[in-house]
């Protein structure tokens, strides 16, 4: 998939930015989310380098194809529900997710180059249930994931 700016698609497209998005709260969405990701639990998706060490604004632009994050942007759904794009801002915006909770799913520090999908839906439970894996169970991904 092809990264746009809205803007871009403007010149190529008639976008109608009119229409009603549909209603989903924040359990909604990352449930979403994390079922989108376990429909392919093995598959391994790109992290987001030192996402903790970017200033605001950098790491608000962060993007990368075949994330975690491009994969929900991937789903009409939630792209019906108000996701407007694949980078960590939005993802942060729209799933209400604070820069702790994002990091845990997306970034490099603790999966190296790749996640596996599976891995990143549970780190995506533990947000909903406001909670952080535990560490045995960042010791089992280690090993299994």
């Amino acid at each position: 998939m092809k990264h746009q700016t809205l803007e871009q698609l403007q010149v190529v497209a008639e976008v109608d930015q009119g229409y009603s998005r549909q209603a989903m709260s924040r359990s909604e969405r990352l449930e979403r989310w994390a079922q989108l990701l376990e429909r392919n639990p093995d598959r391994r998706l790109s992290t987001l380098h030192q996402t903790e060490y970017q200033p605001v604004r950098a790491r608000a632009a962060m993007r990368g194809d075949g994330s975690p994050i491009s994969v929900a942007f991937e789903d009409p759904v939630l792209r019906a529900a108000g996701l407007e794009n694949d980078n960590y801002g939005e993802a942060k915006r729209f799933f209400e997710l604070t820069d702790g909770q994002l990091h845990e799913i997306i970034c490099y520090c603790h999966f190296g180059a790749t996640v596996n999908a599976v891995t990143a839906a549970r780190h995506i439970r533990a947000a909903i249930a406001g909670r952080q894996p535990g560490m045995f169970a960042r010791m089992r991904e280690a090993f299994v994931g």
